[in-house]
């Protein structure tokens, strides 16, 4: 069976530290071509500009092809063809699968029929184990360390996949959570009973506020529209947090914000010019990190 990463506890610790050690390689030697001949399928029955687009130029950057597609309405899917039969036909074609989905579980469906390694780029509200690994590399490369930090986790924790996916990799670096979030959008129940069984410290809060001073990383998120069953739902929590500069005069002079983005209006544009914004570099990580990993699953690192 291929090595896969559909969740990000497919990684041990070990792993998810040697991908951040590939990336820092890559980031200062980004040309490559040591996967000359190999083709990677990038399918994305979902919308996505950064995660598309820095997959598709670490596997370019890498030398390899890219085949695929952005919009699912163009292929067989449209004509009633299931995941499993797309997926077992491309298969045939590629050395890899990059696959975003708007289904939870539909990454481990692809994993349990491809006969190449699949990599989850995003699986509806799940997981977002390669938007996690890059979000691992700007806190390791901004506060020198994983082990033992404060974080702060902002807006859509419900809906939310890279906060779900962030949260099982770090818990696995003894830090400390808070949770900032209307009770209609907290944690979902199942990450905060792994929390208890590893005996994880973490507290609830309703504002900014009440934690932004005491966190190493602030991690900031956009409440989800697409996500919501119901837009009234969506209307009455859509505008909860919103981050502004004056809320940061005294955070710790080392803390970062973070953000998996795209922002719609929960950071205001005026923290992007105070030394905490962090958000646009931690994207630009994205492509090392994804060179890494298509590395790593293809057996090149």
């Amino acid at each position: 069976m291929p090595k896969n990463l559909v969740s990000i506890q497919d990684f041990t610790k070990d792993e998810i530290l040697h991908i951040l050690d590939v990336a820092k390689e890559f980031e200062s030697n980004r040309e490559q071509d040591f996967l000359k001949g190999k083709v990677i399928a990038c399918l994305f029955f979902e919308p996505s500009t950064r995660t598309r687009l820095s997959f598709e130029a670490a596997v370019n950057r890498l030398g390899a092809k890219v085949i695929g597609f952005a919009d699912n309405r163009n292929t067989s899917q449209s004509k009633g063809e299931t995941l499993e039969d797309t997926i077992k036909i491309v298969s045939n074609y590629a050395d890899m699968i990059i696959m975003r989905h708007p289904m939870a579980g539909a990454a481990d469906i692809a994993a349990s029929v491809a006969s190449v390694p699949v990599v989850n780029a995003g699986d509806g509200i799940n997981q977002h184990p390669s938007q996690t690994l890059l979000d691992l590399y700007a806190i390791e490369r901004t506060q020198g360390k994983l082990e033992g930090l404060n974080i702060n986790m902002v807006g859509d924790l419900k809906y939310g996949r890279a906060v779900h996916s962030l949260v099982d990799a770090l818990s696995q670096f003894n830090p400390h959570f808070t949770f900032t979030a209307p009770e209609e959008l907290g944690m979902p129940c199942k990450y905060i009973e792994m929390l208890d069984e590893k005996g994880i410290d973490y507290k609830k809060v309703n504002t900014i506020e009440e934690g932004v001073n005491d966190c190493d990383i602030l991690y900031m998120t956009r409440v989800q529209q697409e996500r919501f069953p119901d837009t009234a739902d969506y209307l009455k929590v859509k505008d909860t947090y919103r981050l502004t500069a004056s809320m940061l005069k005294d955070v710790k002079p080392t803390m970062k914000v973070l953000h998996p983005l795209p922002r719609v209006n929960e950071i205001a544009t005026d923290v992007d010019d105070t030394p905490y914004a962090y958000y646009f570099q931690q994207a630009g990580g994205g492509m090392y990190i994804r060179m890494a990993i298509i590395s790593y699953l293809l057996g090149y690192r």
